[in-house]
């Protein structure tokens, strides 16, 4: 995972690991040790699976990890003339399963007579190999349910897990989850957007849409950090002041601005957390109320007709591009264009107010609404989620799943001419604003006493 600090290899690490890779490949190869493999896989035996090449390589490894465990627990080599001179002894073997990335294995697994002996390589109570737990997690994360996810590693790999265990290992993500809602923030966040996806959550014997709200906030690096996931249980500003002490409780102690979408109790929440935050509603959300039920040919006419009022240079020269548009043919022709800017004046207006480098930054939530819809691919699958938390956890393995696979098709093209790149750079997380030294200047410009302390 490699959300906010979870663990990720750093490009020097990765070199190292494919030079080593390449020694010991390299290595095998001019040794011979690996000519009787490639002769089975060249006659046609099959890879992974019950008869797989790699699952007979990955038993002989495994027992020979296991019996030299045990000759170092009982002291003695195997076969030893002096054996029964030590007082402990081997005592036969018994048999294991263990799933895998390529197939369950069949371990004979050594004992010793004390029955003091717990082997390392493969714990008491172990079902699985590592590997496996990070396939499902990922499996999952892509929007999979259990019961996918098991017909799916039978099907390729040979690994037969019931919905249960499946769930378990799922679930022993819980912790990780619940620490990165819980971590420490920043003291000061200059911008936080705020979206939300609608997700069906089971509550009680119903399924009923819930959102789940996502904040982002700039910090003053001008880097984009994904700071919570909450499900509404409820509406108005009682939930949202939970959502605001939440932040405050884990450092966020001040706040510049917050783009929104006109969320109900909102504003009075943010007022009683932070008072001299601004709360500003996100202009392309606004635009799109504003064209709701403007027929699909005149759609390109009225947003030029409507420009004019979010690119006007103050609040009056906004005010009266909008009563232009109001009397004018296609303000009297969609009246409920003109009612979407007169609805949201108030909180559409403090974003005049900013010079043009800080309103690039703050004018729309559609950051979030790009990792919304990367979101919403992966929770279609689902037919609904048994509680708030399974709902919070996917959400989590899934930005942290998007991130990933961005980073390493990033990393495969490390090195390549610029315009031979194609991967797409961070999502949200780790994400650097466009512009952002230009828009914290004029920050400190409007907000000095705030801003500087901070510098």
């Amino acid at each position: 995972m490699t959300i906010d600090g979870m663990p990720r290899l750093t490009p020097q690490e990765r070199a190292e690991r494919r030079r080593v890779q390449a020694e010991l490949a390299a290595d095998l190869k001019a040794s011979g040790a690996l000519d009787g493999v490639f002769a089975r896989i060249d006659a046609g035996e099959p890879l992974t699976g019950d008869s797989g090449v790699l699952g007979g390589m990955l038993k002989a490894a495994l027992e020979r990890g296991l019996e030299a465990e045990l000759t170092d627990h009982v002291g003695y080599d195997k076969g030893a003339v002096d054996a029964a001179e030590y007082d402990n002894s081997r005592n036969g073997h018994y048999a294991k399963t263990v799933s895998s990335e390529i197939g369950d294995i069949e371990l004979r697994v050594p004992r010793d007579r004390a029955g003091t002996f717990t082997p390392m390589l493969v714990g008491k109570g172990q079902r699985r190999l590592d590997g496996i737990d990070g396939m499902i997690i990922s499996l999952y994360a892509g929007g999979m349910t259990l019961r996918d996810i098991a017909h799916h590693l039978a099907t390729t790999v040979g690994v037969d897990l019931s919905h249960e265990t499946i769930s378990k290992i799922v679930d022993a993500v819980a912790d990780e989850v619940l620490a990165w809602q819980r971590r420490p923030l920043e003291p000061i966040y200059p911008v936080i957007y705020l979206d939300a996806i609608t997700v069906k959550i089971k509550d009680g014997g119903h399924v009923v849409n819930k959102a789940a709200n996502l904040a982002v906030g700039v910090d003053m690096e001008g880097i984009k950090h994904v700071l919570g996931i909450w499900v509404q249980t409820h509406e108005g500003a009682k939930f949202w002041a939970g959502v605001c002490a939440d932040l405050a409780n884990r450092g966020v102690q001040d706040v510049l601005i917050v783009c929104c979408d006109g969320l109900t109790g909102f504003p009075e929440a943010i007022a009683a957390t932070w008072p001299a935050a601004t709360v500003q509603t996100c202009v392309v959300h606004l635009i799109r109320a504003s064209m709701r039920f403007v027929s699909y040919g005149d759609r390109k006419a009225v947003a030029a007709a409507v420009k004019p009022i979010y690119t006007a240079s103050s609040e009056e020269d906004a005010l009266a591009a909008l009563e232009a548009f109001r009397d004018g043919p296609w303000g009297s022709k969609y009246p409920s264009a003109v009612r979407s800017f007169q609805a949201a004046w108030d909180r559409f207006t403090p974003f005049l107010a900013f010079p043009p480098a800080l309103r690039r930054v703050i004018y729309t939530t559609n950051a979030i609404e790009s990792l919304n819809y990367q979101l919403r691919k992966v929770t279609k699958n689902r037919g609904h989620f048994p509680n708030d938390a399974a709902a919070v956890k996917l959400l989590w393995l899934a930005i942290c799943n998007i991130e990933d696979k961005r980073a390493r098709d990033r990393e495969k093209e490390r090195g390549l001419p610029a315009a031979d790149r194609r991967a797409s750079g961070r999502l949200i997380q780790g994400a650097v604003t466009t512009n952002w030294k230009a828009a914290l200047a004029q920050l400190a410009l409007v907000y000095p006493d705030r801003i500087e302390p901070h510098l």
